[in-house]
């Protein structure tokens, strides 16, 4: 049976406004540490608060079942009860860890103001770090002991305790709210200037995030992300399941990041969802890290156009090429290389999401062309959706979605055979802007994209092309077009034709055209005014 092709918005989450707060914890820091740092203490002590919260209310669980007739451990006896308290197992069974003192929110509370503040909660983090490692060895270094190195006073460091200490930042008061990941959002794009291009190697926009997972709807199965940041994919995949009545046990998440502090926000955001997962650290395009594993779904933003990725470290027969290594590697640029590896790690009936510059869909250096040609002639690219300027703050590169499926011949009972397609979304029109520097997708626009590629895909879809936004063409008018994938191409006429080009390139190049013109007519008046003096005409 197809499914439901009409789009389900998710439940609308409770919200509440602590961005008055973050900004005072930001001034807290603010001398003491880098900006682009700001989340690495921030989002350590939530994480500790978090952690203890849940502590405590497995614990008043506990103390009440004491005196409920209902409960196996009714009326026990005083020591008994005193052993309940202290068994692992009895937090464990509700992915609870139990708590020395030392590691609780509320003793670095009571002790927020003492002179060693900075002592207590670099403890308290060896101490946590110790536990998680103790159920998972995988979990150890999640937590790094960052307090006593830094510049931070102990007053500053109080001042943060007491912040954090409201009820705005409780996990168990605003169970909707999503703290953890509000605040990480908030520090990455208040301070996305201070991380530099490199903030946009880990931080996708939420909306674009939700988009990409809205398209795949990964309810059941196996979820990859090689390039996994903090873990934004997974955790909007878990939204996703929630919304839809999904089990979270019918997901597996598998990830790799490149950078070690960004891993360790990862595990931070995936233990306080209580999902199991397997996140590694290293190169995925060098260091394939699961090199076995196949994915049911692959959702990825890796970092756009790296140059110099050293392909000659590749093994000439790395299964993940399509064919030899002059063919289908470039130096300039990675792009094409993650495609591979992706489709590499699908499943036999799996599908990627790719969020990818635009530039891929028209460029003509021999390796890429030559994969998107193999991809395209072998039926695996799906669907290219085209995205607005200004959604990422921390890069004005250009951005598209590159939809990848090996679930494309119409033989599952659910979708329809298409290999023989492409469709092709121009949703440069859509969103909305935030501020002067921000667009984002608003549900509607989530909605309409999301919709149409259903509508196209499933069987008993409604789907009809749309000039100027979208259309299904087949593999010898894209040949025709040779084998450039830009919507504009196809969707019609009420769509501006966009050549790909990023614009600082673009403006590069222009400038260097523009300061060649200005010499040339500089050279043309000398030669003029050398002309005119010869006859007796001084300027």
């Amino acid at each position: 049976m197809a499914k439901n092709t009409t789009h389900t918005p998710a439940k609308p989450k409770a919200d509440i406004d602590f961005e008055n707060e973050l900004w005072n914890a930001a001034n807290e820091l603010r001398g003491a540490v880098a900006e682009n740092q700001y989340k690495d203490y921030v989002l350590s002590l939530l994480f500790v608060k978090h952690l203890s919260e849940r502590y405590e209310v497995r614990k008043q669980e506990l103390q009440l079942s004491f005196s409920d007739p209902e409960s196996d451990y009714y009326n026990i006896e005083n020591h008994e009860q005193a052993q309940v308290l202290e068994d692992d197992l009895e937090y464990q069974v509700k992915n609870v860890y139990r708590l020395p003192k030392e590691a609780t929110w509320e003793y670095l509370r009571e002790n927020a103001e003492q002179d060693d503040i900075k002592v207590k909660v670099d403890q308290a983090f060896v101490l946590l770090d110790e536990l998680l490692a103790k159920r998972n060895p995988d979990y150890k270094g999640v937590l790094e002991p960052i307090f006593v190195k830094s510049q931070l006073s102990p007053t500053q460091v109080a001042g943060l305790i007491n912040l954090f200490s409201k009820d705005k930042f409780s996990e168990i008061n605003n169970p909707e709210s999503d703290i953890y990941g509000r605040v990480y959002e908030y520090y990455i794009g208040k301070f996305a200037m201070a991380e530099g291009s490199g903030a946009g190697q880990f931080f996708t926009p939420g909306s674009v995030v939700r988009l990409l997972v809205e398209m795949l709807e990964p309810l059941k199965g196996r979820i990859m992300d090689l390039a996994c940041g903090s873990g934004g994919m997974f955790v909007q995949s878990l939204k996703f399941l929630q919304a839809h009545g999904g089990d979270k046990n019918d997901i597996s998440i598998y990830g790799q990041e490149r950078y070690e502090g960004t891993l360790r926000l990862c595990k931070m955001n995936l233990l306080l969802r209580n999902l199991s997962f397997d996140v590694k650290l290293g190169d995925s395009l060098l260091q394939d890290r699961f090199a076995d594993l196949k994915a049911d779904y692959a959702l990825m933003n890796p970092p756009f156009n790296i140059s110099n990725w050293h392909p000659e470290l590749l093994p000439d027969n790395d299964p993940r090429l399509f064919g030899s290594k002059d063919t289908f590697t470039t130096q300039g640029n990675a792009n094409y290389m993650w495609f591979q590896t992706l489709w590499h790690h699908l499943s036999e009936r799996g599908t990627a999401g790719v969020v990818m510059a635009n530039g891929a869909m028209t460029t003509g250096s021999a390796g890429e062309k030559n994969v998107r040609e193999h991809m395209i002639q072998q039926g695996m690219v799906d669907c290219i959706v085209q995205m607005p300027d200004k959604l990422f703050l921390t890069t004005g590169i250009p951005a598209c979605i590159f939809i990848l499926s090996k679930n494309r011949d119409g033989k599952d009972g659910e979708h329809r055979e298409r290999k023989k397609e492409i469709l092709f979304i121009d949703a440069r029109k859509l969103g909305t802007m935030a501020s002067r520097r921000l667009r984002v997708f608003e549900d509607a626009d989530v909605a309409r994209i999301a919709d149409t590629y259903h509508n196209w895909r499933n069987l008993g879809g409604s789907y009809s092309d749309t000039e100027g936004f979208c259309k299904a063409a087949t593999l010898d008018e894209v040949a025709a077009n040779n084998y450039v994938l830009s919507p504009g191409r196809y969707v019609g006429s009420e769509a501006e034709e966009d050549d790909g080009v990023p614009f600082e390139e673009k403006m590069k190049l222009l400038t260097t055209e523009l300061a060649a013109q200005f010499e040339e007519s500089a050279l043309l008046e000398k030669r003029i005014r050398e002309n005119l003096e010869e006859i007796g005409f001084d300027m």
